[in-house]
């Protein structure tokens, strides 16, 4: 069977795949590969700048084209990589070979050639690797993608801001608030998230097989390695990494700094969930209208449907991704001893974890784009609901020392149909000043808000 996207076993890279174009050149396997190669030409220009009379530093021409091999880095070379790795069974070693097989017919690389990976182990290249590969994601991809859901939400809070909307609390009618309101506490919230997800430092160790630089300091005792790796490692892309050392690690980097990621894009993703379920449920109520694609179909039997789909494929989307950066949070961190393998096989799953989560947010953008306010339902569900104006009176009435005033009013209104006429006629009777009466009388569902407008337009 051809790989197509019809037969991929992933949506990721089947149904989905043009939606994640963006994410696949840096969380595949190529990807991967790219940046184990960034690593390896990194150590290895730095190592001829290190002043060991053994390696003299690299010529402006030699630089230029490690740093090529690095910048154009194609598909063609991972192929050609993953073919070495059918004889070395070994990927990170298939990498080695294929940057030496790129110094052929240059002697001054060819000379140079076993301080290729030099006192590396491999976790020093993948680790690095990988937290090359998150910086990236987290950067050009899943920050701009959360950014851009933020910018509707707040885009919606300040157009809705003074839209009255019924509230329900345990599905109950309650305190009215305004449309604008609910969607600008969901951008607080985000905004929150998306700078938990930004404030993560990105760490990366090269500091041999167990983390005490032992290979390193048997060829040159007396240098500084770690000094060295923390150049290396922290100096700005190309020439560095441009990443945060990790000065203490077993064979592997810790993988805290990943965990701690996972779960602030959780996070995020659950406060997504959220206003995913809430927009359903106001579409489903009538407050939202969705526009019409032409050609659209909402159901294979009942042609009048417009389903609310790209909320519930977030919904669904999103649930996928947590599930995966939950396993991977609580996974990653633990190794025996000091290196097992258990790490290695769920890191190269990293990309599907993200790939749900940008999936989603595309969707979920995609439904507040098509979102249609329909103020007459927002209005008519208000109208109908003037039990709300219960907490006011009762409120005012307290105020002024009129007895009993919680109780009178659940009375008046618990567990029944509460009319404009009722409410008045209690209003009328009350000792209290006139001048409150007559507020009290004027007020309606509609304008029993608060400050949730300004509230709104805060965000």
């Amino acid at each position: 069977m051809n790989l197509e996207p019809v037969t991929a076993l992933s949506p990721l890279d089947g149904r989905y795949a043009e939606k994640l174009s963006a994410l696949r050149p840096l969380m595949s396997e190529q990807g991967y590969m790219h940046r184990r190669v960034q690593v390896e030409v990194a150590w290895f220009i730095a190592l001829s700048d290190a002043g060991f009379a053994e390696f003299k530093p690299l010529s402006p021409g030699a630089r230029t084209y490690l740093l090529g091999l690095v910048k154009n880095f194609s598909t063609a070379d991972a192929l050609a990589i993953k073919e070495i790795e059918k004889t070395t069974n070994h990927d990170v070693k298939a990498v080695e070979y294929w940057l030496k097989s790129k110094f052929e017919a240059r002697p001054e690389l060819e000379r140079a050639a076993e301080f290729v990976h030099f006192a590396c182990t491999s976790e020093d290249i993948n680790n690095t690797a990988h937290a090359l590969q998150l910086r990236c994601a987290r950067d050009l991809v899943l920050l701009p993608a959360l950014d851009r859901i933020l910018f509707k939400l707040r885009e919606l809070a300040h157009a809705y801001a003074e839209v009255p909307m019924l509230s329900r609390t345990h599905g109950q009618t309650a305190s009215p608030t305004t449309v604008g309101k609910e969607l600008a506490n969901v951008a607080v919230r985000l905004h929150a998230a998306i700078e938990r997800i930004a404030g993560v430092k990105i760490l990366a160790k090269m500091n041999g097989a167990v983390g005490n630089y032992n290979a390193h300091l048997a060829a040159w005792p007396d240098f500084d390695w770690e000094a060295f790796s923390r150049k290396v490692v922290e100096t700005p892309e190309p020439l560095g990494l441009g990443l945060n050392f990790q000065p203490y690690s077993i064979q592997i980097e810790p993988h805290d700094y990943m965990a701690e990621l996972f779960d602030a894009v959780a996070r995020a993703d659950t406060i997504l969930i959220d206003l995913a379920r809430d927009i359903w449920g106001y579409v489903s109520l009538g407050y939202f209208k969705q526009k019409l694609k032409a050609g659209e179909i909402g159901s294979s039997t009942m042609p009048h449907k417009v389903n609310p789909i790209d909320f519930e494929n977030a919904e669904g989307n999103l649930g996928l991704a947590n599930a995966l950066l939950r396993h991977l949070s609580e996974k990653l961190p633990i190794s025996r001893w000091q290196r097992d393998l258990t790490d290695s096989t769920v890191l190269r799953n990293m990309g599907v974890a993200l790939g749900y989560a940008v999936l989603a947010y595309q969707s979920l953008l995609t439904g507040l784009n098509k979102l249609e306010l329909n103020e007459e339902a927002l209005a008519a569900d208000l109208d109908a609901s003037w039990e709300v104006l219960a907490e006011p009176i009762q409120t005012v009435m307290r105020r002024f020392g009129v007895p009993g005033a919680y109780e009178k009013l659940k009375e008046v209104t618990r567990g029944k149909t509460v009319t404009a006429e009722a409410l008045h006629a209690l209003i009328r009777s009350l000792d209290i000043p006139e001048a409150e009466k007559a507020r009290l009388l004027a007020l309606t569902p509609a304008r029993y808000v608060g400050k949730a407008a300004e509230l709104a337009r805060r965000v």
